[in-house]
């Protein structure tokens, strides 16, 4: 199995922060026997975060995603694959 990693967030993208979430998760899935295709890292913005699930959904069979889920409003991820899989939030 082909597993995609999205890591989202400016700090990030900016350098700000280490992505530890992404490296953990590599570390777990291998030794589950899962490849990791490609880790991808995308800033808060709704049309980054659709176009890296886009992207995932169509080279992989599993796709992981970690950050831009929290309670700011810079946190898109919820909305934006809410908006991409046609699903009202509730």
């Amino acid at each position: 199995m082909q597993a995609i990693i999205i890591s989202i967030g400016d700090e990030l993208t900016l350098g700000q922060i280490l992505d530890t979430n992404a490296v953990w998760l590599s570390a777990q899935l291998a030794e589950q026997g899962v490849t990791i295709g490609a880790r991808l890292t995308v800033p808060d913005e709704r049309a980054a975060i659709v176009q890296a699930f886009q992207q995932a959904a169509a080279a992989a069979e599993l796709v992981i995603s970690s950050g831009g889920l929290g309670p700011t409003a810079d946190d898109l991820t919820r909305q934006a694959l809410a908006d991409l899989l046609g699903t009202p939030l509730e």
